[in-house]
């Protein structure tokens, strides 16, 4: 009896080992546990009947999976521990540092996940880490527009932190006689038990956010994550940009090049390196017209009375009476980065990062600036913010661009918020800008890109109001809009005014909606967006097409009369075409859509078939078009075609190298 209680003892003493790593664990799935069922409670409306289940079995997965991940590290650091025993507590210490640090930053992500959520109806991606490479611009934004929740995050992260450091210093409590020997089979045991549970399958490939979907809702379907291991994964992602085969499926390499050629309609393509290079017949020739952008930030359909929203952009309303307004433009993506890669290189969307991002497109990667150089235009970038953000100044200036003129270089600002000058400040140094070119003799080239209407929304005060009434849930948001809106139309009335005026066509388009939101895998209605084509040869008319942001690069150099081959995919919007089409990259899905058929490719090799009338904007989900593979074969050429370009730098003017030659 002694013999048995002796031994009983030696047990309870030697699993004491593992009672650090049990109560990081516990605090782990304490927290995962307690910020999903919160989240499900709050997007209960989103859920269908039979959804629970899937989301909660799934969780425990991936839930297990990323305390499999966090906890190995801390097994190697008891076991470390145990082999050195010396009378120094570093180890201890090390592990306790560790469990609070990891704790904390779980707390941090969690807890700004409904904020995260309210803007991109997602789980925190990739977009949490790229926001994080400009802690300047995020800590002004959050200061401004999201103070309460900072702060209050903070202070749960903090509160946690210590509450979890002194419950694992509490933890190490094994009796000063334990034997090293008897404790590493136990600490080798859990380890095993944890490098399985990361894994979270048998199967050849590990576990993976694909193996746990089954909604066609992102937000859904995200649930089922933890934000923690959302945001890992995203991070893993962004080291490998060859992903859109691993998630869509594969094709040979020439029947992606001979589709995308053929779904183009172009008919003089250029024999040579190049595959996608081709002549475009201008729509004018003679003398070249200056050309200046106005890219909006974040300014969706849904708010351009002229397009049947919310009437709050009088002074664009204005335009698309004088102009050639565009009533059917989809954004290709969500981000502004998305919507510069459109505009300026007319490349297709894809799951990687935008371009304007990757490595190998900071030099020699067609864009319109490069093209414009050749032909003599001076080219010009100018932005009320930091250039240096999402690598807008890299890019440019590696791709054509001659000038840059950023919050630096505006003359007396006399508002600036988080993201930089106001938009009025803006277009007064741009018609400074403007002018001095126009003194030139050669003609311009010159995006201009806004901020105002950015999360926060911070504007100067009294320039512009909403009637009485408005949902104040988005006051400020809509107040925003308004005052781009305003700053818009009072830099055009003055451009007008102005001798570059005469000579100079204008786009003012948007990058992209203020918001994605829909049960859809990708809600299209949310990429409808603006663009008006101002004082060119093309006479003032409403344009009710389907098109795409990748069109408008290639209709500008046909409004400029330039005849000079490039790669460029988009259609010329001066010519009528046999269909009406558009491609849109939301987080992992993509979608293509042909007159008011789509199809949407997901992650593990998923695809759906929808209906879509663009007049209503109701999207439903029909699998009767599946019948027809040639949607399909479109879509997933598109999307390989832009990784199969990037990776082989075949996306380029035909006398600029690639670095591999």
């Amino acid at each position: 009896m002694l013999q048995l209680l002796r031994s009983s003892t030696t047990m309870t003493a030697n699993t004491s080992v593992l009672k650090p790593l049990l109560r990081f664990t516990i605090i782990l799935i304490s927290i995962f546990i307690t910020s999903r069922i919160a989240l499900l409670f709050w997007q209960h409306s989103r859920l269908n009947d039979g959804d629970i289940w899937p989301i909660i079995s799934g969780a425990i997965r991936i839930d297990l999976s990323s305390i499999g991940y966090l906890a190995t590290i801390g097994v190697f650091i008891l076991i470390l521990h145990v082999v050195a025993r010396p009378k120094t507590e570093l180890f201890q210490r090390i592990f306790t540092l560790y469990g609070s640090c990891v704790v904390t930053v779980v707390v941090i992500v969690e807890a700004s996940t409904p904020a995260f959520i309210n803007q991109y109806d997602v789980r925190p991606n990739r977009l949490y880490i790229e926001y994080l490479d400009y802690p300047q611009e995020v800590f002004s934004m959050l200061v401004h527009g999201h103070l309460f929740a900072m702060l209050s995050t903070l202070l749960l992260a903090s509160l946690t932190s210590v509450y979890s450091y002194r419950l694992l210093c509490r933890a190490f409590t094994q009796p000063p006689s334990l034997k090293k020997a008897s404790n590493l089979p136990i600490l080798m045991a859990a380890l095993i038990i944890c490098l399985f549970a990361a894994r979270g399958t048998l199967n050849h490939r590990p576990l993976n956010p694909a193996l746990v979907y089954f909604s066609q809702d992102s937000l859904v379907n995200s649930l089922v994550l933890n934000s923690t291991y959302s945001v890992a994964f995203a991070l893993k992602n962004m080291g490998n940009e060859k992903s859109a085969s691993n998630l869509y499926g594969t094709m040979l390499r020439q029947q992606i090049i001979d589709t995308v050629k053929k779904a183009s309609y172009r008919k003089q393509f250029v024999v040579g390196n190049i595959p996608t290079l081709a002549h475009n017949k201008p729509f004018v020739s003679g003398v070249k017209k200056n050309l200046v952008i106005i890219l909006e930030e974040s300014l969706g359909a849904r708010f351009v009375g002229e397009l049947g929203g919310l009437d709050i952009t009088p002074e664009l309303d204005k335009l698309y009476q004088q102009g050639w307004g565009f009533d059917n433009l989809y954004a290709t993506g969500t981000r502004s980065v998305r919507g510069i890669e459109a505009i300026t290189t007319g490349f297709t969307p894809s799951p990687s990062r935008s371009v304007v991002k990757l490595s190998k497109s900071q030099h020699n990667f067609f864009s319109l600036a490069d093209v414009f150089s050749q032909e003599g235009y001076k080219t010009q970038f100018i932005y009320g913010g930091e250039s240096h953000f999402d690598n807008m100044k890299s890019f440019f200036l590696g791709n054509g661009f001659n000038d840059i003129v950023d919050i630096n270089h505006i003359d007396n600002p006399q508002f600036i918020s988080s993201w930089g000058v106001s938009d009025e400040d803006l277009f007064n140094q741009a018609d400074k800008e403007l002018t001095k070119l126009s003194n030139s003799t050669e003609p311009f080239f010159s995006l201009v890109f806004t901020s105002s209407n950015h999360d926060p929304f911070d504007i100067p005060q009294g320039k512009v109001s909403l009637p009485k009434g408005h949902n104040p849930e988005n006051y400020k948001r809509d107040l925003a809009i308004k005052y781009a809106d305003y700053a818009l139309g009072k830099f055009i009335n003055k451009a007008k005014t102005r001798s570059y005026w005469e000579n100079t066509v204008f786009l003012v388009v948007a990058d992209h909606d203020v918001r994605v939101f829909g049960s859809e895998p990708v809600p299209l209605k949310s990429f409808h967006i603006p663009a008006v084509i101002l004082n060119s040869d093309m006479k003032s008319k409403r344009d009710p097409r389907l098109v795409s942001q990748i069109d408008l690069p290639v209709t500008l150099m046909s409004l400029l009369g330039i005849d000079q081959a490039t790669p460029m995919l988009g259609f010329d919007l001066t010519k009528s075409y046999p269909v009406e089409r558009a491609m849109m990259q939301y987080y992992d899905n993509f979608a293509y859509l042909e007159n008011d058929r789509a199809v949407i490719l997901m992650p593990n090799q998923q695809t759906s078939y929808w209906r879509y009338n663009k007049q209503t904007k109701i999207q439903e989900k029909n699998e009767q078009l599946n019948v027809d593979q040639t949607l399909a074969e479109k879509a997933l050429a598109h999307v390989l075609f832009s990784n199969l370009a990037y990776t082989e730098q075949l996306y380029r003017l035909a006398d600029k190298s690639s670095d591999k030659e």
